[in-house]
């Protein structure tokens, strides 16, 4: 049994032979990379490497590039642990000068008291601790103010001022300790001797012991390079 003709073809011409069938089309596997599977070992498509072919069977897959700006850079200077602490001593000092201000601004008070109550029978020196105590008072404050600024300034600037004024504040706590040390010997007289005399010592020992430490963080070493340096 024939096929059925084309009713509009020429019945004269013979059909011709169409093309012999040759089984499926051949299939070309996708490139590396774009929806294919990879190679054996390799990872699966869009985790590729990145740039370049991959790495053979067994070697650890490179690190990505950094990104635009990455941290693969000089790092800046960091700011060193003598400054960091001589800020803190400052925080501190300035603390401990704000609670002796309290004191001596309540014991001046006490003096002035006595004298207006015996004018006659109050000793010389409640007279003279009266007269200096609210001025002492008064200076201690402003330099616990310049201790916390100069504590401030060495945490957020790096430069010359802020050294000059950290080292500034820390010699004027030296400057009232001798200054307290001489006071208190005037103040206590021929009674500033034995014990009296070493409770004396260990006082002005006590105010100046922070500021001393902090003054040789930033004068010596790293600490002065940080601030002094171009």
């Amino acid at each position: 049994m024939s096929a059925p003709r084309d009713p509009w073809s020429d019945p004269s011409t013979a059909a011709e032979p169409g093309p012999a069938y040759t089984g499926p089309p051949p299939t070309v596997p996708p490139p590396y990379g774009y929806g294919g599977p990879g190679p054996y070992g390799a990872p699966p498509p869009g985790h590729g490497y990145g740039y370049g072919p991959p790495p053979p069977y067994g070697y650890p897959a490179p690190y990505p590039p950094p990104a635009y700006g990455g941290g693969y850079g000089p790092q800046p200077d960091r700011r060193p642990g003598q400054v960091i602490g001589a800020a803190v001593l400052s925080f501190v000092q300035a603390l401990l000068v704000l609670i002796a201000s309290l004191y001596v601004w309540f014991f001046a008070s006490i003096a002035e008291l006595a004298i207006e109550q015996s004018p006659t029978a109050a000793p010389a020196q409640a007279y003279e601790f009266a007269r200096e105590g609210d001025v002492l008072a008064i200076v201690q404050l402003v330099s616990a103010v310049l201790l916390v600024a100069a504590g401030i300034l060495a945490l957020s600037r790096r430069g010359r001022p802020a050294w000059l004024l950290l080292v500034g504040a820390h010699g004027v706590q030296v400057a009232l300790a001798i200054y307290w040390a001489g006071q208190l010997d005037d103040l206590l007289g021929p009674a500033a001797t034995g014990e009296a005399g070493g409770v004396l010592a260990a006082f002005a020992l006590f105010f100046a012991a922070l500021p001393v430490v902090a003054l040789g963080l930033v004068l010596f070493g790293g600490g002065r390079h940080w601030f002094t340096a171009p």
